[in-house]
């Protein structure tokens, strides 16, 4: 397993399994506590994992958490997704920066995304499975989410939504919400 730093967002890693093929098909290693620590990362840190379904079209996000925020490793498990990481740490020196990923189950690299850095993702397949490995147990109450269509942003989205959350849709900008943290 291979592990690169994310240019684009400071502390972010993209960590790529050696898949072992054959005429069964692969088998890969897609968490390694060496790998993540050698890194400067805590394998132990992940308190909680949780999947996702999505069908192609879908789309999630832009989601983070306030107060102490998430860090997560996010792997496309079945499928294929577009993903993508804005960078909204004051102190950052990337902040407002934004990366783009195609994460699939061909590859099954995974991402990780620091605390503080807004998440989203697009199912580009008729089915995309997500894995996300969380360091804090989820409170709703902390749930933070930006237009996904921001021009601000300027996302460029590969397909045109099919099926999104109320919540989603109904999302503030990301001005607004950078102006609530402020508050």
């Amino acid at each position: 397993m291979k592990a690169t730093e994310v240019p684009a967002i400071a502390g972010a890693y993209l960590f790529e399994p050696t898949p072992y093929a054959d005429e069964r098909g692969f088998f890969c290693r897609t968490f390694d506590a060496d790998v993540v620590r050698s890194v400067g990362l805590d394998p132990d840190a992940f308190v909680q994992d949780s999947l996702s379904r999505s069908v192609r079209g879908v789309l999630r996000g832009l989601h983070l958490r306030s107060g102490a925020g998430e860090a997560k490793l996010v792997r496309c498990s079945y499928g294929k997704v577009f993903d993508v990481v804005v960078d909204l740490r004051p102190d950052s020196p990337t902040y407002l920066g934004r990366a783009f990923f195609e994460l699939s189950g061909e590859t099954q690299a995974t991402l990780y995304i620091p605390a503080g850095c807004a998440h989203g993702f697009q199912a580009l397949t008729e089915t995309a499975d997500t894995s996300y490995r969380i360091d804090r147990p989820h409170d709703p109450a902390e749930d933070v989410t930006i237009a996904f269509d921001d021009p601000e942003l300027a996302i460029p989205w590969p397909l045109p939504v099919t099926s999104m959350s109320q919540r989603d849709r109904e999302a503030p900008s990301l001005a607004e919400v950078l102006k609530h943290r402020e508050g």
